[in-house]
């Protein structure tokens, strides 16, 4: 019993020990209080028809799930949740976060904007991980070396529906979309994506939010989608007023994908292949519904550092940089394949799932979609026509 005892206390110490001895890596959710994206909006009906929530949520369950690994190789990872009051710029909190702890990562759930700013005022010795915007800016004029990108990009998503509709031979495409600035961006790469994968866009119409009788031709969607033969419509509708009628309410029976019907994500809680229901559960745990693909992306952010520091057996940003852009790295993503970290653009290769609001339909790269390296790598901006270089 005396021996016993006297393991147990030994094998405590040695414990205490580790912990003690442990390097802690600190990694730090930025967000902003008040962030406009996350204010209820209500459609002229007084519906809420999107409502996003923070992705804290897989930033936690990846911080509880790295413990073990983390204890086994050494290291610990602290999580601080910080976030931006009116008038804060993030390039001084952030600055003000390294002098105090310069062993630390930023999850980044902030505004375009801001992340463009922080981006181009960030050295390479820091870690950003951007797991909400998918503006493909930030992977080309506007990459920085500081910044790693685990969301899918605006290009990778439409080479997906591209890629989907190549395979199943619907190659004549209406396009819809509102005048907004962000229907416009999707347009523009659909556009990109349909040209790289031979598909036509038959036409391009513009529809507006309204019960004018004097723009029916622009509101009513059986005259908006008349006039034309179509094999399928490509909707770019951010607001999602005009969409939620238009399934099932066009001139021709033909299927919707975009932003309505079939869509294309990072991630979808129907997922159900690679283990994906344990993760889906373990995130839930943290969440209040069913986990997104910014939730997604930000246990992915987490996952890749944690899984980065144990191979490099280091917490310090230069070696971690240097270890999530080598070729040998690779993370489990609970989707199809190991995910890696492009070089000239540092985005996460992943596969697209393409899913209805219940269930996922397909998941690219397609079969017959080939690449000299890697399939992923036909999703997206590749190395040829990067219009970032971050290789050096």
């Amino acid at each position: 019993m005396i021996n016993n005892l006297l393991r147990l206390s030994v094998m405590l110490v040695l414990l205490i020990g580790q912990a003690l001895a442990a390097e802690t890596l600190t990694i730090v959710y930025l967000s902003r209080d008040g962030d406009p994206a996350y204010l209820s909006k209500k459609s002229y009906t007084g519906l809420k028809l999107k409502e996003k929530n923070p992705p804290i949520a897989g930033v936690q369950a990846a911080v509880k799930g790295a413990k073990i690994p983390g204890r086994a190789a050494g290291l610990k990872f602290n999580l601080v949740e910080r976030k931006l009051v009116s008038g804060e710029q993030a390039e001084d909190a952030v600055q003000t976060l390294l002098a105090s702890n310069h062993d630390s990562v930023f999850i980044l759930d902030l505004p375009l904007a801001e992340i463009e700013a922080l981006a181009a005022s960030t050295t390479d010795d820091t870690i950003l991980f951007n797991v909400r915007q998918p503006a493909d800016a930030l992977r080309a004029e506007k990459c920085s070396p500081a910044l790693f990108h685990t969301i899918a990009s605006t290009a990778m998503r439409t080479d997906a529906i591209a890629q989907f509709l190549s395979a199943r031979n619907w190659r004549n495409v209406l396009v819809l979309a509102s005048p907004s600035a962000g229907d416009r961006t999707a347009v523009h790469a659909f556009t990109a994506s349909a040209a790289k994968f031979g598909l036509t866009i038959v036409a391009s119409r513009e529809f507006i939010n309204s019960n004018d009788p004097r723009e029916r031709e622009k509101n009513r969607p059986r005259l908006l989608t008349g006039d034309v033969d179509y094999d399928v419509i490509f909707l770019a509708d951010e607001e999602g007023e005009f969409g939620r009628y238009l399934t099932y309410n066009t001139y021709h029976a033909r299927p919707v994908i975009g932003a309505e019907g079939l869509r294309s994500s990072s991630w979808h809680w129907t997922w159900e292949r690679n283990g994906a229901p344990q993760l889906n559960q373990r995130i839930r745990k943290f969440a209040n519904g069913h986990p997104s693909s910014e939730d997604w992306a930000g246990w992915a952010a987490v996952k890749s550092v944690v899984q980065a520091a144990i191979k490099s057996r280091s917490v310090h940003p230069v070696e971690l940089r240097k270890t999530l852009r080598s070729p040998d790295f690779a993370v489990d993503m609970y989707k199809i394949g190991p995910g890696s970290f492009r070089t000239w653009d540092q985005q996460l290769r992943q596969p697209i799932l393409l899913h209805t609001h219940n269930a996922v339909i397909a998941a690219a790269p397609f079969d017959g979609f080939l690449h000299r390296f890697n399939t992923f790598d036909t999703l997206g901006y590749d190395a040829p026509e990067r219009r970032c270089n971050l290789e050096n």
